[in-house]
């Protein structure tokens, strides 16, 4: 047998988040030929739009339960993984630990080695080193959110002060597209990954096509534009 085949492999699942559907993961990919180059077996790429303080982030909460014993989480930062409250990101990486995988974060350090080649007093100090070292850096990433909303919010009531602030534009061509992939059939979950959006996203321009349809429907003299 080559040493190759005697070797261990190390299977890898890589998470992939930005926060917006106007944001580009195309950055993060690379992250996936790092992994590899590393010596990693990608087992597979898990791509999400949506804010890191969403605990009910579709393509994250199936990345968990796809998790095997033995397994490494790869993400950017942390922050991709979690912006939540502190309790709640300790909790999200409790499963992730209790599938058996850990967490292989720029960042982060990992002392999980170290742990499993110590004992008594030395491995209860590396372990809470690490615990202490995971908690400030969850908390930071919900602080940095934290203050990036604030800063959000008063800058748009000086634009609503000042008569400048409208509100973000719709992207109606991607919502056309939402539509469209809707009317021809496509569920829900399958629309949010052909279209590149969140399945709350889906749910909303869906919901807000319908009562438009309604309206123009019950409207009179309006006229229910023909669909291409």
């Amino acid at each position: 047998m080559s040493e190759q085949q005697g070797s261990t492999i190390r299977a890898a699942r890589v998470y992939l988040r930005v926060s917006t559907d106007e944001q580009d993961l195309a950055r993060q990919e690379a992250i996936v030929v790092g992994a590899r180059a590393a010596g990693f077996y990608v087992a597979a790429v898990y791509r999400e739009k949506a804010s890191g303080a969403r605990p009910d982030r579709p393509e994250l909460l199936r990345m968990v339960d796809d998790l095997q014993p033995g397994e490494v989480v790869i993400a950017e930062k942390i922050d991709r993984i979690s912006r939540l409250p502190l309790p709640e990101a300790e909790l999200l990486v409790a499963t992730i630990r209790g599938k058996g995988a850990r967490l292989a974060v720029p960042g982060i350090v990992d002392l999980s080695d170290l742990v499993a080649d110590s004992s008594g007093v030395s491995r209860i100090v590396l372990e809470a080193v690490q615990d202490m070292l995971l908690r400030v850096a969850l908390q930071t990433a919900r602080d940095d959110y934290e203050t990036r909303r604030e800063r959000q919010r008063e800058g748009i009531e000086i634009a609503k002060r000042a008569g400048r602030y409208t509100g973000r534009k719709p992207d109606l061509a991607h919502h056309r597209r939402i539509v469209a992939l809707r009317e021809a059939g496509m569920s829900i979950a399958r629309t949010a990954e052909l279209a590149g959006c969140s399945i709350a996203q889906v749910k909303r321009v869906t919901a807000l096509h319908r009562r438009s349809v309604a309206v123009s429907e019950t409207s009179p003299g309006v006229t229910r534009p023909a669909s291409n």
